[in-house]
């Protein structure tokens, strides 16, 4: 079993409420001379997408530091928690996050022989 299996899951449904962020965002801009409205469906619009951008963020950090096996840890962990924009983040989950989601590559999940 996953030991981020609960992460995963949580990470997907922030992300499925994240999605509600893109009409409401694109509404907001239709509405942009309907001051309130327009204020309105901005504000729900981050609200919406934020959780998600931030749990993303530590769950990269806490990944790295519990499941990463490569060659270069260090690396990864000074890029991971220097780096300000959050490319190198971006990086790390699609190269580590998603493919131990799925259970690929070097995160796959084999039956204990026994």
């Amino acid at each position: 079993m996953n030991p981020f299996t609960k992460q995963f899951r949580t990470l997907i449904r922030l992300a499925k409420l994240a999605i509600v962020a893109v009409p409401l965002l694109l509404l907001a801009l239709i509405l942009n001379n309907l001051r309130p409205w327009a204020q309105l469906c901005l504000i729900t619009g981050v609200l919406s997408f934020l959780p998600c951008i931030l749990y993303a963020y530590v769950l990269t950090i806490l990944h790295w530091k519990a499941r990463y096996r490569g060659r270069h840890s260090d690396l990864w962990g000074v890029l991971l928690l220097l780096e300000a924009s959050g490319w190198f983040k971006l990086i790390y989950i699609f190269r580590h996050i998603i493919p131990d989601m799925k259970s690929r590559g070097r995160y796959r999940h084999e039956a204990p022989l026994g």
